[in-house]
């Protein structure tokens, strides 16, 4: 469609990556950002886009229900380039991208899996795991994240914790680094309280850094995102858009984030 509306080039590559869910958006950047290692000089654009159409549920199973509450119909778009020149006028600089894949554990697999109710409605069914399941899943990828953004004295910390552990105390707490000394913003999947609340907790960020995630929650529910862990390093001040979604809201928002 997208190739059709802006009468783009043949040689243009394109990739589907339908069927995925909340993870889409993300691994497609994961895989733009590979693709553009490869070839020079080159632009790559993301369309991220949820439709519930087709997958609308008209049975009574409370697991297959859910969805129907859940996601709704958005998308959005990003621009990703290469290029030198287009430096200057970049928002953002892709630094790391870490994905964990939990396909291979039964769990993880079944946790958001489509099939027939038992009248043989078909559905998405999401499973009671799921909130266990994409604890782990970020758990490796901030394990793998860890070294390649915090400072040194994060590492030595939790080197010397891990000794400690290992050699006098089996049942001491792990050490969790200070990931607010690596960023300055912490984007969270809006995908429920429970989620922000729980990394709010795990590691240890205060209510500052969740409000983002907890205004956009509040203002519109459930967006999309997945188990994978992005760094961005902002290359200039971003403007607020001129037309905010929040303007006619804001001003009723909570002073605590109640959302």
């Amino acid at each position: 469609m997208i190739v059709n509306k802006y009468k783009l080039r043949g040689n243009v590559k394109s990739f589907n990556l339908g069927g995925m869910g909340c993870s889409a958006g993300a691994i497609s950047i994961d895989l733009a950002k590979d693709m553009l290692q490869v070839h020079r000089k080159t632009y790559a654009v993301v369309v991220s886009t949820e439709n519930i159409t087709q997958n609308w549920y008209f049975g009574n199973k409370k697991a297959m229900l859910i969805p129907n509450c859940l996601f709704r119909v958005g998308g959005t778009a990003v621009l990703l380039s290469n290029k030198a020149s287009d430096r200057r006028r970049s928002k953002y600089m892709m630094v790391h991208t870490v994905r964990t894949h939990k396909g291979a554990n039964e769990k993880a697999f079944n946790c958001v899996y489509q099939e027939q109710d038992d009248n043989g409605k078909t559905g998405v069914s999401l499973s009671k795991d799921l909130m266990a399941i994409a604890g782990e899943a970020l758990k490796a990828n901030i394990t793998t994240l860890g070294p390649l953004v915090l400072p040194i004295s994060e590492h030595i910390l939790f080197f010397a914790t891990l000794v400690a552990k290992k050699l006098f105390n089996a049942k001491m707490k792990p050490y969790i680094p200070d990931f607010k000394l690596a960023f300055d913003h912490f984007c969270i999947h809006a995908g429920g309280r429970a989620m922000i609340d729980e990394l709010e907790k795990n590691l240890e960020l205060s209510l500052t850094h969740v409000e983002a995630s907890g205004m956009t929650l509040h203002r519109f529910g459930n967006t999309s995102s997945s188990s994978i862990c992005a760094v961005l390093l902002a290359l200039d001040d971003v403007k607020p858009s001129v037309s905010s979604p929040w303007e006619h809201c804001i001003d009723r928002y909570p002073v605590k984030l109640d959302y």
